[in-house]
């Protein structure tokens, strides 16, 4: 795999999908997500100036991250499900986590925060919404976000920046649009991209429908890093 070729490609892709929907392309981030690749892959895409890199699993995320520490201003985001007593290993390294969706998470990140960091950092955090109510899924329900997001508001070592999901698979692109569509009207109903700036949405399948429903942060793996090994 050519990463440096594949890099460029979905650069390309996002700034034609935000030039196709009237945005401004420097609006939209691009996550290289990095799951189950080397840390060698992530060098190759450093060197082609991405920064911003996405981890599933937190002990993966915790080596890598030692193997890499050389490495200046990269950013990890954790993307995957995190339980609470990893959260420790979680708050040292992370610019981003994209998956809180529960208030006893919530409490727990910014506790282990607040507990390495000078008292006027802020931990930034995204929740996750169960847009298709799917039982295999993470997330909060919608009915259960106004909760959620007052619970993080409240926390000191926390800043709230914004939602994410991960919609059903559909072989049709255009099959996630409304999943997409739904996370945007919910930040509408929630006080709107003053309060919420960030919608974590669209992977390389989809990232077109994303940005089309105002994805700020896309996360892209296979188009960049190519098939992922097993995980053991």
């Amino acid at each position: 795999m050519n990463i440096a070729a594949a890099l460029n490609d979905v650069r390309a892709r996002l700034h034609e999908a935000a030039l196709a929907n009237g945005r401004d392309p420097a609006s939209v981030q691009l996550i290289a997500v990095s799951k189950l690749q080397p840390a060698d892959a992530v060098r190759e895409a450093y060197a082609e100036g991405q920064r911003d890199f996405g981890e599933n699993y937190v002990q993966e995320l915790v080596q890598k991250a030692q193997q890499l520490r050389d490495l200046p201003d990269l950013r990890w985001h954790l993307i995957g499900h995190l339980q609470r007593n990893k959260a420790r290993l979680v708050v040292p390294l992370t610019s981003l986590v994209h998956t809180v969706d529960t208030p006893e998470l919530a409490l727990e990140l910014s506790r282990r925060f607040a507990g390495i960091a000078p008292e006027t950092a802020r931990l930034s955090v995204l929740v996750e919404v169960s847009i298709a109510g799917e039982e295999q899924k993470h997330g909060v329900p919608p009915e259960k976000l106004s909760e959620l997001l007052a619970s993080i508001e409240a926390l000191p070592a926390l800043s709230l920046r914004g939602l994410m999901c991960v919609p059903p698979f559909t072989e049709d692109p255009e099959g996630a649009r409304p999943f997409f569509d739904e996370l945007r009207r919910l930040r509408e109903r929630h006080g709107g991209a003053e309060r919420l700036p960030e919608l974590s949405m669209g992977m390389t399948h989809d990232l077109e429908p994303a940005v089309a429903a105002g994805a700020t942060l896309v996360r892209v793996g296979t188009a960049i890093f190519g098939a992922r090994a097993p995980k053991a």
